[in-house]
């Protein structure tokens, strides 16, 4: 449970709570898919049909190959595809992978087809400096900052817009118009802190201090904030994200990754989708090797990324909180022969034959 007490379900009034848990968009795509599903199959049961659906609703495997305009809908819906992205390619994580943005988002379409592009780019802005956003980035790294960035994408969207503000509003002083005075003495009386350390970090605290707990958009919980913010004079916006993804107190507040270290523990869980699912993308081809993909992921049946061109060592990318260069080490491709069954067969026969003709 999480150690950010949310507001009491009791105390709130009827139309708050509805709104707050969107009953309603999840009972009208309920009745959605029973109508789409029921035209092609008329003797479903209605009952069974709709117990299903609330039960993976609860259990957070009801965003499994829906289109993006649903999974974005709320924020149940986010926090589970992250949930499900998770649970689909944690191996990734335990066999040491290191993947391209390109590689993460191709994951992600498998699973939702119309992912944008542009969310993983994001994403990768909160862990690489942005001239090396082609480096690889493991999964750890990836995942928590894959969660921060889609479940609170428009909360960071305002930070954005509050930061660059702040920036403006500092930079005047900083460039000062100097009157020459005829001695080479003249000292220049400026701030010791550059545009690139970033905003005071109380007063940054004090701006988006407003936008917590908003109704229309999730939002970190403001204790969780200010113990980031309080321990550090100034602060950049991305070494604001980054220590927002790696924010257990937060994590727990969404509830669905385990900790840090705990991520890749425990066998592969199989994911089932046993309610047949209606969407958009079921008349348009998938990206997938089959038209008809079956509703089951596990270790053995996830889709595969794309090969690389390249291999890389298994340090860790220098994060831009950090502030140093991410240095790669390409490893140069083995010439070793690979021979195929085929060939190690007849090279037994071959080998046989010899003997015989001694013989």
């Amino acid at each position: 449970m999480s150690v950010y007490t949310n507001e009491d379900r009791f105390s709130m009034t009827a139309e708050r709570y509805l709104a707050k848990h969107h009953v309603l968009t999840y009972m009208e795509d309920s009745i959605a898919q029973l109508l789409e599903n029921r035209e092609e199959n008329p003797k479903l049961n209605p009952i069974k049909i709709l117990s299903e659906y609330f039960t993976a609703l609860r259990d957070g495997n009801h965003t499994m190959f829906r289109e993006y305009q649903f999974i974005h809908m709320t924020p149940h819906n986010r926090a589970s595809f992250v949930k499900l992205f998770w649970k689909c390619y944690k191996q990734i994580g335990k066999k040491g992978d290191l993947l391209s943005i390109q590689e993460y988002h191709s994951l992600i379409t498998l699973l939702c087809s119309d992912f944008p592009f542009e969310i993983v780019q994001k994403t990768a802005r909160i862990i690489l400096m942005d001239d090396a956003l082609d480096c690889l980035i493991s999964f750890t790294d990836f995942i928590y900052a894959f969660q921060t960035q889609f479940y609170y994408e428009e909360f960071l969207d305002k930070c954005l817009e509050i930061y660059q503000s702040m920036i403006q509003t500092h930079s005047s002083p900083r460039n000062p118009v100097v009157v020459p005075s005829g001695t080479e003495d003249t000292k220049i009386h400026m701030n010791n802190h550059l545009p690139g350390d970033g905003v005071d970090a109380m007063q940054y605290f004090r701006a988006v201090y407003p936008l917590c707990d908003r109704m229309n958009y999730s939002t970190p919980p403001a204790e969780a904030l200010k113990e980031i913010l309080f321990n550090v004079p100034r602060v950049s916006f991305y070494g604001f994200l980054m220590a927002i993804a790696k924010s257990d107190a937060i994590n727990e507040h969404i509830g669905r990754l385990p900790v840090k270290s705990e991520l890749l523990e425990g066998a592969d869980t199989e994911i089932t989708q046993t309610v047949p699912i209606k969407t958009k993308a079921d008349s348009a081809p998938l990206d997938m090797n089959n038209s008809n993909p079956v509703v089951m992921v596990t270790k053995t049946s996830v889709p595969q990324s794309q090969p690389r061109s390249r291999s890389v060592s298994r340090s860790r990318v220098s994060s831009r909180g950090q502030g140093q260069q991410n240095q790669l080490t390409v490893a140069k491709p083995s010439k070793k022969k690979v021979i195929s069954s085929e060939e190690s067969s007849d090279d037994t026969d071959d080998s046989d034959d010899d003997t015989d003709d001694d013989e």
